[in-house]
């Protein structure tokens, strides 16, 4: 295995930049995750690296090798894709070994090399089976081992799981991360799913319009987001966001007003606008009292937890403050009820209403 550095990488397509000076490192034997919305650049990325597309500009090296000029197939990488690209006239067994009988390997070591990624992978009675007699689950196996018995440098997933139904996903997402585990390649994984994301990954590269928003472990990305895309994407339901002005003692939303948070202290002038974000889970709400009359707009349950949308009053009939909040199933609500929402201050956001960029906490 080895690591794997973009040194402020580009890729063209005429006037339009697919990605623009992307640079960092993935450290031998880490898995990253590059995730944002269709169209950021995440898989251009994974292509660039994987040699089947060629920086306009910058530097790719895998290891200490500079590979900008080496063909796809001496860059010993291995790439799985979406629609699993697996030979429909070949076995199981005949497709994980294909990358080795390409390298000329010998039948010893191919039969052993399938034997254990086979046993790996608990698909070891499939062996003698054609793709077309597979689930979605077993193929994605399938291509998974082939990838492993080469024995690669780098391992890239490109959505991997995104054919998989909702169970299996979870289900092969968790033995992903085990696999990585125990093989221990280098693997940089494309997903647009910030579950996936949030689950796999030592470190976390938020892409948006081909451009690096942010790089971070998991946890830190989710409670320290650095702008506006990053808190809205990572999150499910993502982080409300609301527009306010500032009072001088707090700040006006709709026709209601909160405090200021504990920790502010920078001066802004008496009605400076901003985006306030907040996430769900610390959103309260109550019968009895709270920082803001509300209105249950959508209740839904959700087994352990009940998703609840709910509308503060505003003077502005064409603009209607809405909060997504998280509650107990105990708690009954019911559409179109009066109810009452109190925000947890140490936990609000402050972005820049123009360019995104996260004000408070001050960065």
């Amino acid at each position: 295995m080895a690591s794997v550095r973009l040194d402020s990488i580009s890729r063209r397509f005429s006037k339009f930049a697919a990605v623009d000076n992307i640079s960092f490192t993935v450290p031998e034997g880490q898995f990253w995750v590059l995730v944002g919305p269709s169209g950021c650049g995440k898989s251009t990325i994974l292509r660039t690296i994987a040699g089947l597309e060629t920086a306009t500009s910058g530097n790719l090296y895998i290891g200490e090798t500079l590979v900008n000029n080496v063909p796809a197939r001496q860059r010993d990488v291995a790439m799985v894709f979406q629609n699993y690209a697996l030979y429909p006239h070949m076995t199981v067994a005949e497709n994980i070994a294909f990358g080795l009988k390409m390298r000329q390997a010998d039948a010893k070591t191919i039969g052993e090399r399938v034997e254990t990624v086979a046993h790996i992978l608990d698909i070891a009675h499939l062996l003698d089976r054609k793709p077309k007699q597979l689930s979605g689950g077993q193929q994605q196996r399938v291509a998974l081992g082939r990838a492993i018995a080469r024995q690669p440098q780098v391992f890239l997933l490109d959505e991997p799981l995104s054919n998989l139904d909702a169970q299996l996903r979870d289900d092969t997402r968790a033995e992903l991360k085990q696999l990585h585990q125990r093989v221990g390649i280098t693997t940089i994984y494309v997903t647009h799913d910030q579950v996936e994301a949030m689950t796999l990954a030592d470190q976390i590269v938020v892409l948006d319009r081909g451009v690096i928003q942010q790089i971070g472990e998991p946890q830190t990305i989710y409670n320290r987001p650095v702008n506006r895309m990053v808190a809205t994407f990572l999150g499910n339901p993502p982080m409300n966001v609301l527009p306010v002005t500032f009072t001088g003692t707090g700040f006006q939303i709709g026709e209601q007003s909160i405090p200021l948070p504990p920790k502010w202290k920078p001066q802004y002038t008496l009605g400076a606008r901003f985006d306030l974000g907040i996430r769900p889970e610390y959103v309260q709400v109550s019968r009895e009292s709270g920082q803001f009359r509300a209105e249950v707009s959508v209740v839904e349950p959700l087994g352990r937890e009940v998703l609840v949308r709910v509308v503060l009053p505003s003077e502005n009939r064409g603009f209607q403050p809405i909060l997504n909040v998280q509650i107990r199933p105990d708690l009954n609500l019911r559409s179109r009820e009066q109810i009452f929402v109190s925000l947890d201050l140490n936990q609000i956001f402050l972005f820049d209403p123009a360019t995104g960029t996260r004000i408070y906490p001050i960065l």
